[in-house]
């Protein structure tokens, strides 16, 4: 039968939040979610897609990215796995968002950590200041030191 890939405006939308939030160039236009169902991989629950740069070339595009989520494994996390989860595929994309990915050697817990704990810390201070959703999603930072402290 294959595997099905559907759309995931859920998803699509956190992770859009978390990009605004922690990772500025990340271009949301050229970035989608998935959830996917029926694959016979063992032990993934997500995966980063790219079009890499002879393809770029062969079809005349720049740079995409696709955020494969499968739904047998993904979908019953807790709320903190799933974030942690979508911040991890993100990390995948380099900074200069050309079609290439960065590996295991940053993209590892410890970071992954630290960078849901920052994402959690503006989510409360915008709640604090009483900023909507919408207007925390829509305050895109010059760098990243606009929204936090290293």
């Amino acid at each position: 039968m294959g595997i099905k890939y559907e759309d995931a405006p859920d998803l699509q939308e956190k992770a859009n939040e978390i990009c605004v939030a922690l990772f500025p160039h990340v271009k949301l236009d050229r970035m989608k979610c998935f959830r996917s169902y029926g694959s016979s991989s063992r032990g993934t629950i997500a995966r980063c897609h790219a079009l890499g740069k002879l393809m770029q070339k062969t079809v005349g595009v720049k740079a995409h990215y696709a955020l494969e989520f499968l739904s047998e494994r993904f979908d019953k996390m807790s709320e903190e796995e799933k974030t942690k989860v979508i911040i991890h595929e993100i990390m995948h994309i380099p900074h200069s968002f050309g079609g290439g990915f960065k590996h295991h050697d940053w993209v590892c817990d410890k970071n992954i950590n630290m960078f849901y704990k920052q994402y959690m810390n503006l989510k409360v201070k915008s709640k604090d200041n009483l900023m909507s959703d919408n207007e925390f999603v829509q305050k895109k930072p010059e760098k990243l030191g606009d929204f936090f402290r290293w």
